[in-house]
């Protein structure tokens, strides 16, 4: 993490540390995945590194499931805790999209949902 605001607050977070933290997924190594394969979208830019610092105020595009979510961060978290803990680290700007059917190309990458 890159520094620390004046709270003792981190001032960002890697990408793939905060979707686990967020638990949008089951491991850091998925959401890598995710992240180098483009999957993520991070103010309306693909990511293809994980180590992708995010901050708070970004707008985060996911995949997960069958579903597209599209979320604003709230907070960067210090740990991943429960699920009712990791709500408070985002808001959902639109209601998520549901896709047709999971892309065949998206399966190795999900393989261990």
């Amino acid at each position: 993490m890159s520094g620390s605001d004046k709270a003792g607050q981190p001032r960002s977070r890697r990408l793939d540390q905060w979707l686990w933290v967020a638990r949008f997924v089951k491991s850091r190594s998925l959401a890598a995945r995710m992240c180098a394969a483009g999957a993520v979208t991070l103010n309306g830019t693909r990511v293809r590194k994980a180590s992708q610092e995010i901050h708070v105020g970004d707008v985060v595009v996911v995949p997960q499931g069958f579903l597209l979510r599209t979320i604003r961060v709230k907070a960067l978290g210090g740990r991943r805790g429960p699920f009712a803990e990791a709500r408070l680290l985002y808001d959902e700007t639109t209601a998520p999209e549901q896709f047709s059917a999971r892309s065949p190309s998206w399966n190795p990458l999900l393989a261990d949902e």
